[in-house]
C-alpha cells in the first residue's frame, strides 16, 4: 500500500512539473513571438491618462498620417476601434469582456501589415496590467500621459498621487514621455529617470487661438498640444501634422452638441457622458454654457450600479458649481441628491429604455440638456436614439 501511494504521489508530482514546464515554454514562445512582432514596428506610441486618451490617439495618428507615414491606431475609449492606413474606423468585435491580451493580437495583426507607426490607447486600468501593457507588450518609442483625474479610484486610488503612480507604469524604457500637465511631474520624473527616459511637459498655451479655429469647440487645446508635440518628436512638421489632425474622426463618445427637435420644441443636448470624473465634467459644463443660448437647463445623469462612487461624485457637483432647473436620473439605489431651490427631480429606473427617457426630455422646450455619468452600453444607445430620431443628421 505504501509503495502504491508513493508511486501515485510521484506521478502527480511529475505531471505537475511537466505541465508547469509546458506553460513556461508556451509562455516564452508567445513572448518571443510578440517581441518579433513589436520589433517590426519602427514607431510605437502608447497613450495613457485619465481623460482624452482616445482623442489624443486619433489626433496623433492623423498627424503622423499627414506626414506621409503608414499609420495604424487602436482606441479603447467608449467602444474599441481600429483606425486603418486610410484613417477609417473599424469596430473591434469582442466575444468576451475586455482583456489586455487583446493588445497582443492587435500588435501581431498590425506588425503583419508593416506600418511605419502604431498609436495605441492604453486599455489597462489596474497598475500591474498597465505595467505589463507597456513593459512586456508595447515597449513604446514614445509615451504619452494626458492628465491625472479622480477616475477609477477603486482600481488605482485612493489618492490622485496613487493614480499618477499607477499611470507611471506606462512610462517607456530608454525613450521619451510627453506629459499633458505638470501635476505630479516629480512622480513621473522619478520613474522616468529610473528608466533612462526623458520627460517633456507640454503647455496648453503652445497652441494658438488661430490653430484652434478649424477644430470643433469640443476639441481641447491641451489634447491638441500634446498630440502636436508627439508628432514633432516623431519627425513630423507641426504645420503638416496640424492639417492632418483637422481631418481626424472624433471618438463616438466624444463630447458634442446635438440640436434636437420634436415638432415645434427645440432643445440642445450636450453629450458629456464619457467625462465621468468631476473635474472633466466641470470643464465641459463651462464649455456648454459658452456655446448655448438656451434659457433653461436640464441635467441628465446616467448612473451605473457598479459605479456608485462616480454617481456620488457627480451629484456632488450640484449646488455651488452646477445649477439646473431639472435633474433627470436613470439608475437604481441613487444616493441622496443635493437640493437646489426650484430644482425638479425625476428618477427613472435602470430598466428604463432610451426611448422612454428621450420622449420625456423632448417634451421640454428651449433647454440645454447636459448629459453626464456613463456612456458605455446604455449611454451609447441613448445618444444614438436621440441622433436618429430628433436630429436632421
Amino acid at each position: 500500500m505504501f509503495k502504491l501511494d508513493y508511486e501515485w504521489e510521484w506521478l502527480v508530482l511529475a505531471t505537475l512539473v511537466f505541465l508547469t514546464t509546458l506553460l513556461i515554454v508556451l509562455g516564452l514562445r508567445e513572448f518571443l513571438k510578440l517581441s518579433r512582432s513589436v520589433a517590426k514596428i519602427p514607431i510605437r506610441i502608447h497613450v495613457n491618462g485619465s481623460r482624452g486618451k482616445s482623442s489624443v490617439t486619433r489626433l496623433i495618428s492623423a498627424g503622423l498620417r499627414a506626414g506621409g507615414l503608414k499609420v495604424l491606431a487602436k482606441t479603447t475609449g467608449t467602444a474599441p476601434r481600429v483606425i486603418g492606413f486610410d484613417g477609417i474606423d473599424r469596430s473591434v468585435h469582442r466575444l468576451r469582456s475586455a482583456s489586455i491580451s487583446e493588445q497582443i493580437k492587435v500588435l501581431d495583426s498590425f506588425s503583419r501589415q508593416k506600418p511605419d507607426a502604431v498609436v495605441l490607447e492604453c486599455m489597462a486600468v489596474q497598475p500591474e496590467y498597465q505595467w505589463i501593457c507597456e513593459q512586456q507588450m508595447v515597449r513604446a518609442t514614445l509615451g504619452v500621459i494626458t492628465n491625472v483625474r479622480p477616475d477609477h479610484l477603486a482600481e488605482m486610488g485612493p489618492s490622485l498621487k496613487n493614480v499618477a503612480l499607477s499611470m507611471s507604469n506606462t512610462i517607456p524604457q530608454n525613450s521619451k514621455v510627453v506629459l499633458g500637465e505638470d501635476n505630479f511631474s516629480e512622480e513621473f520624473e522619478t520613474v522616468a529617470f529610473q528608466r533612462d527616459t526623458e520627460v517633456e511637459t507640454v503647455r496648453v498655451d503652445t497652441v494658438s487661438s488661430k490653430e484652434m479655429e478649424a477644430f470643433p469647440d469640443t476639441v481641447h487645446a491641451d489634447n491638441l498640444a500634446v498630440a502636436l508635440r508627439t508628432c514633432e518628436l516623431a519627425g513630423i512638421d507641426r504645420t503638416i501634422a496640424l492639417e492632418g489632425m483637422r481631418t481626424a474622426t472624433p471618438d463616438p463618445g466624444a463630447a458634442a452638441f446635438l440640436e434636437l427637435q420634436s415638432g415645434e420644441k427645440k432643445n440642445t443636448f450636450f453629450n458629456a457622458l464619457a467625462a465621468n470624473d468631476p473635474e472633466s465634467t466641470r470643464v465641459l459644463w463651462s464649455l456648454a454654457f459658452e456655446k448655448t443660448t438656451r434659457s433653461k437647463v436640464a441635467v441628465f445623469l446616467n448612473s451605473r450600479e457598479d459605479r456608485r462612487q462616480r454617481t456620488r461624485q457627480l451629484l456632488g457637483l450640484l449646488g455651488d458649481q452646477m445649477h439646473t432647473d431639472l435633474l433627470v436620473i436613470r439608475g437604481d439605489h441613487i444616493p441622496p441628491v443635493p437640493q437646489q431651490e426650484g430644482m425638479e427631480i425625476r428618477i427613472f429606473p435602470a430598466s428604463a429604455q432610451p426611448q422612454e427617457i428621450a420622449e420625456y426630455l423632448m417634451d421640454l422646450d428651449d433647454h440645454l440638456i447636459f448629459a453626464m455619468g456613463n456612456i458605455v452600453g446604455w449611454g451609447h444607445e441613448f445618444v444614438d436614439y436621440l441622433r436618429e430620431n430628433y436630429t436632421n443628421g
